[in-house]
């Protein structure tokens, strides 16, 4: 959606131009540092048109270069994090894991001693 209003002010603002260079036919001196010339205004103002869209262009595909630059260091940020969550995530399903072994070993070695400490108490 957003292209298309762009593409529609894009398209007002030329014939806006075009309309305004074609009124304006007439000569008109152009100064440069060591000299001057005569050009018709309808050059001058597509030239100006011509020059800002070049000079748009350029900082637009700059721009444009930066975000993407930007975005594959992100990606790869995003990435290793990735990476790390999943180590972390294996960490903690072998702790889970080595913690239930330890549980229930826990709980063996306290029924055997429960059961030892039982059969002392009823030999004696």
């Amino acid at each position: 959606m957003k292209m298309q209003w762009t593409l529609v002010v894009g398209l007002i603002f030329a014939i806006i131009i075009a309309v305004f260079a074609t009124v304006n036919v007439g000569r008109v001196p152009i100064n440069y540092i060591f000299g001057e010339a005569r050009w018709p205004l309808i050059l001058v103002i597509l030239g100006s048109v011509l020059a800002g869209f070049i000079i748009s262009f350029c900082f637009s595909a700059f721009r444009m270069l930066s975000a993407q630059h930007q975005t594959k260091a992100v990606k790869k940020e995003l990435e290793q994090n990735r990476v790390v969550l999943n180590e972390k995530d294996s960490e903690i399903l072998r702790l889970k894991e080595e913690l239930k072994q330890r549980g229930a070993s826990a709980f063996v070695v306290e029924d055997i001693a429960d059961d030892l400490g039982s059969n002392q108490k009823s030999t004696k």
